[in-house]
């Protein structure tokens, strides 16, 4: 059966991908690689996360890239099932809020999506962006429910705002930050230019009284491939039953 085409591109719709990891703990199983070009069931793992743009109809990506980037931009090039990529390179790196101020102005939209490039999220970016919208916030950020939050930390939510973080180390069932976010101009021109800066841990979590994040929940797959075993568990999730590309 052939695969439905995707939408128009839509020129709300642009997205930054961090890309930029050195992938250390996954070094034992995929040596000298950035990690989102880990291969999974057959193809970079950054691919999986490009086809879910592609079919949602994004206009334009940026991937922000930094250790061994020349692998990224050789393998996808400048378009990739038709979607445009633009690089924008660290020369050292600069953490994912001093990556994000690099790479905005290589974008129009506003807000703008942006991805970790060593997660997939299964999110209808279309409603995230309609719901960000219609609530008038500066931040949207996905939240997806886990039966164990210890790798990851919590968030809590009261009324679809995201009023406080818990730090990694308590267990069982909750809500985790999905590592997608959707932000206005205005927040990205909050991070320092040039200079090493955490958007979770220097601006996110000391803020998130005042910013109210809007809490974007979405169900289904979730995955990342930090570690060995979640990786090795990405291969089944993304392995095709029939043969064809997941």
């Amino acid at each position: 059966m052939s695969t439905p085409a995707p939408p128009p591109p839509d020129p709300s719709l642009q997205a930054i991908i961090l890309a930029g990891g050195l992938g250390t703990r996954l070094r034992s199983v995929v040596p000298d690689l950035p990690k989102p070009m880990a291969p999974v069931a057959g193809q970079p793992f950054l691919a999986h996360i490009l086809d879910a743009l592609v079919e949602a109809g994004f206009a334009t990506v940026v991937l922000a890239v930094g250790y061994r980037h020349e692998v990224i931009r050789q393998h996808f090039g400048h378009a990739y099932r038709g979607l445009p990529l633009t690089y924008s390179v660290e020369s050292s790196p600069l953490g994912t809020g001093g990556a994000i101020r690099l790479a905005a102005p290589h974008l129009k939209a506003d807000p703008v999506f942006v991805l970790n490039g060593d997660t997939y999220l299964t999110l209808d970016y279309r409603a995230m962006h309609a719901a960000h919208l219609s609530a008038g916030v500066r931040l949207s950020v996905a939240v997806c429910a886990v039966l164990d939050v210890g790798r990851y930390g919590s968030v809590e939510v009261r009324a679809d705002r995201i009023v406080g973080f818990r730090e990694k180390g308590h267990s069982g069932p909750g809500l985790i930050n999905a590592g997608t976010y959707l932000i206005g101009a205005e927040l990205i021109a909050q991070i320092p230019e040039g200079r090493p800066h955490s958007f979770e841990q220097d601006l996110l979590v000391p803020q998130v009284a005042t910013l109210r994040p809007l809490a974007f929940l979405t169900q289904g797959r979730f995955i990342d491939i930090g570690v060995p075993a979640d990786y090795a568990r990405a291969q089944a999730l993304f392995a095709p039953s029939d043969g064809t590309r997941a």
